[in-house]
């Protein structure tokens, strides 16, 4: 390969920056081939992964509007207050006492605020977040894809609390992991289940959470994430427990990107339930993008 062949330089370079990125994480690079844990077929996923189906996942607005129309009346979805990319824009909108901020493009970046919005303080705590090419990070591809603005949506919680992310991992529409996730916004714990409810022995590297009893909303839980990830071969349904009400997180088709480290036997249980696409299927292009609300910036 030379200079002189940027297409070929194009498709070679991601993926030889995800496997580097991969042996940093995992002390070791990933298979080339015959991906056989979690970790390595999410690495494989990453890398090779290109159907349509996989597209919007890391949209969140896309996740949103999923949920609703995958499982009605199992799960309420937050209500979108308001899209765009100047946040000057919210001054006009009628917003309750709390409301949420976050990227739809990225992940790990929220603020919660209160009634009427300084938007001045916004712009400010903001900055960088709607050009931010996110999915460079890690190379998740679907990430590529995801619409570049903002959205406002509504609080799910109590005041000053954030309620328990309760992660199901669906594997082809099966659920079979539950983990429990508190503490997001000071010492993350988690503490993880069998489809019935039976503890396993794991926490996906985080310190131990506390013991939940078996919650009579269970089949709820098992219905609902079964319903949204029904197409899928392996995705976690992220939900929320509120109000006596299951509330939709987000689609996760890239847990930990593929890079946190987890238990051997977690990782190699999780890799046996899990079936890859047909290499041949996997490298469909999408072509259908997601439609842009107002205002939005541009692909990149």
């Amino acid at each position: 390969m030379t200079v002189e062949d940027p297409a070929r330089l194009a498709r070679v370079v991601p993926p030889l920056r995800r496997a580097l990125l991969y042996r940093r994480h995992h002390g070791r690079l990933p298979p080339l081939r015959d991906p056989r844990t979690f970790t390595e077929k999410l690495n494989w996923r990453i890398t090779r992964d290109r159907r349509p189906l996989l597209a919007p996942t890391c949209d969140k607005l896309a996740g949103k509007e999923h949920v609703a129309r995958r499982a009605p009346g199992l799960v309420r979805v937050p209500e979108t207050y308001w899209t765009g990319t100047d946040v000057t824009g919210l001054a006009g909108v009628d917003l309750p006492a709390r409301w949420v901020l976050k990227p739809n493009h990225s992940c790990r970046r929220v603020l919660v605020g209160e009634g009427r919005p300084d938007v001045a303080d916004l712009a400010a705590r903001t900055a960088g977040w709607g050009p931010e090419r996110y999915w460079r990070k890690s190379e998740e591809w679907a990430y590529r894809h995801a619409r570049p603005f903002l959205l406002a949506e509504e609080h799910v919680g109590r005041p000053g609390e954030a309620p328990a992310d309760l992660k199901v991992l669906v594997f082809d529409g099966v659920p079979r992991l539950v983990g429990v996730h508190t503490g997001r916004r000071g010492e993350h714990r988690a503490r993880l289940y069998g489809a019935d409810w039976e503890p396993l022995p794991w926490t996906w590297g985080y310190p131990a959470g506390p013991d939940v009893p078996r919650p009579g909303w269970l089949p709820d839980l098992l219905a609902a994430a079964a319903a949204v990830a029904a197409d899928f071969d392996m995705l976690r349904v992220d939900l929320y427990r509120h109000a006596g009400q299951l509330w939709a997180g987000e689609l996760t088709p890239y847990p930990g990107a593929g890079l946190r480290r987890l238990e051997p036997d977690l990782d190699a249980l999780l890799g046996n339930w899990w079936t890859l696409p047909a290499a041949r299927t996997a490298r469909s292009p999408a072509r259908r993008l997601l439609p842009a609300p107002a205002g939005a910036l541009p692909r990149r």
